[in-house]
């Protein structure tokens, strides 16, 4: 099984049921992270939670939970009220109801995550549903607790496997049509269009993840690299700064265009 497990349960259809496992689909794991020393004796140094009036140290049996109701205001929500509104849902996928893949917009999708049966036993179960769900072009709506919370999950076909999605909640997504109001509906001309989609297919290539690789991450394990070895870090070869575009100078689009599609093909 690819990736380290962080989750086992099961996926329950009425009365059918098989256990899964469930890994992450992204790490942030192999990111360059910093500690922070005290330069003078380059020891680590530490936090802790102090009184914001007194200054005094807060120990763990006096911290707790509070909201602001108002400004200055605070109330205290103990364990005990947690324990009150806790979910059941920590081991158990039982899913509500299917829906049309794409009647849930991209906005919905919060982090995705690799769902595979956890036995021999279950793997026809498994199979059966996602193969029922991928020919009928539906997913499914299930919630779980995830991360601390319950979270909305989406199940979807993928493979011989499953990808769950936690969804966002109502109040977490804004809506696109009132970031837009303000936008005007422009017609362009087609000539422009024209050049601009030659613009698109000179710049087109395969997919692949090179095209998403954080150069500052690679810049850091060089230094890391270079630090160990006690020596200088090599300089980084900096790309001259594109030319921030300015809104007082009239420029003609359909020559700036031109001379895009051009230089690009000359590029190429």
């Amino acid at each position: 099984m690819a990736g380290r497990t962080f989750w086992k349960g099961y996926l329950k259809l009425s009365l059918v049921s098989c256990r899964v496992a469930m890994v992450p689909a992204s790490s942030d794991r192999e990111r360059i992270r910093f500690h922070t020393l005290n330069r003078a004796t380059g020891n680590r140094v530490t936090s802790r939670y102090v009184d914001a009036e007194t200054g005094k140290p807060v120990t763990d049996d006096d911290e707790a939970r509070a909201y602001e109701i108002a400004e200055d205001r605070l109330v205290i929500v103990e364990d005990e009220d947690l324990e009150n509104v806790a979910l059941e849902s920590t081991r158990t996928i039982d899913i509500d109801c299917f829906v049309e893949r794409d009647s849930i917009g991209w906005i919905w999708l919060d982090k995705a995550h690799y769902l595979m049966p956890d036995d021999k036993v279950g793997e026809e179960a498994f199979a059966v549903i996602r193969e029922a769900m991928e020919r009928t072009k539906s997913v499914a709506i299930s919630r779980l607790v995830l991360y601390r919370r319950e979270r909305a999950l989406m199940l979807e076909p993928r493979g011989d496997g499953i990808v769950a999605w936690t969804l966002r909640y109502g109040d977490e997504v804004r809506s696109a049509e009132a970031a837009f109001d303000e936008v005007e509906a422009a017609k362009p001309e087609k000539r422009l269009l024209k050049l601009v989609q030659d613009l698109i297919e000179a710049r087109t290539r395969p997919w692949t993840p090179e095209l998403v690789t954080d150069p500052v991450q690679e810049g850091l394990a060089r230094i890391i690299a270079a630090k160990q070895k006690k020596r200088k870090p090599k300089a980084t070869t900096k790309k001259g700064q594109p030319e921030e575009p300015r809104g007082d100078n009239v420029v003609s689009i359909f020559d700036a265009l031109k001379k895009s599609v051009a230089e690009e093909k000359k590029r190429r």
